[in-house]
């Protein structure tokens, strides 16, 4: 007899809702948020793979709330995120990278969460075929479905989901509901599901890599370049070895390896962007 638990796959659905059922007062609310995430990503995952093919590269002739030149994608990507969003009838607000203002959801399609996110981070790296990807964080609005723009800003500490999906060689989703636990998923473009691939995900204790805009560097305050001069330069007597320099221009390939093999990925203030 064939041992079935070797073909017992855990999906992203499948994990969230058993999440759920280890807190017996949940509603499941944050089960249907999850799941139009999760619809999102594949829209995008999917766009991202033929973009060059039907002519989804390019400028879309506009800029986002950060000054950067919209890319076609980047809007087909907000839209989307948005438009599976507003559907699951979970949120009352959300912010977007690529929006000016706070996106209001009508009063009959409102929730108790709310929502920021990049749509498409690092897209000016899709023509170059790059890794690009999506981040996401989810909170829970104090006043629930009747709350006023006024109650979206909180301290991180109370974001009860956050992640990043990445658009690459494979499409993989990297999620937390906290607890100090961090799970990475790979999407199944056969079974149109995300696998749980990396379970409970933990950094080296101590990595080979430092990733950062050094094109910035003469911006840095004395103490952020003293410490990657010290990653770089280390004293003989230490006996530690340089740190190679990776650095992708994707926060989310960035931090994607440093997850999975240690490190420093930071993204450092500068007089530049004061």
């Amino acid at each position: 007899m064939t041992d079935h638990r070797k073909t017992n796959l855990m999906t992203l659905t499948r994990y969230v809702l058993e999440e759920q059922r280890e807190h017996p007062d949940a509603t499941g609310d944050l089960t249907i948020a999850m799941n139009s995430v999760q619809v999102g990503c594949k829209f995008v995952e999917a766009c991202v793979r033929k973009a060059r093919l039907i002519n989804l590269v390019g400028l879309a002739g506009n800029t986002n709330v950060q000054g950067e030149d919209q890319k076609k994608l980047d809007v087909l990507s907000n839209e989307m995120f948005v438009n599976a969003l507003e559907a699951s009838g979970k949120f009352s607000f959300m912010v977007s990278e690529e929006v000016d203002d706070i996106v209001v959801v009508p009063e009959e399609l409102r929730g108790k969460y709310c929502i920021t996110f990049d749509p498409l981070d690092g897209s000016s790296n899709i023509d170059a075929g790059v890794n690009v990807g999506t981040i996401f964080g989810i909170w829970r609005l104090p006043s629930g479905p009747t709350a006023t723009v006024d109650e979206i800003l909180v301290p991180g500490s109370e974001i009860v989901a956050g992640g990043y999906c990445m658009y690459g060689s494979s499409c993989n989703l990297i999620l937390t509901f906290g607890n100090s636990r961090v799970e990475g998923f790979t999407l199944d473009p056969a079974l149109g599901e995300f696998i749980l691939t990396h379970p409970n995900i933990r950094i080296p204790p101590r990595g080979k890599i430092y990733s950062v805009n050094e094109g910035n560097s003469l911006y840095w305050d004395d103490a952020t370049r003293a410490y990657f001069d010290s990653v770089k330069f280390p004293p003989e007597s230490s006996g530690r070895k340089p740190y190679s320099a990776r650095y992708i221009g994707s926060m989310v390939a960035d931090v994607h390896r440093t997850l999975l093999y240690g490190g420093v990925f930071a993204y450092p203030s500068d007089r530049k962007s004061r």
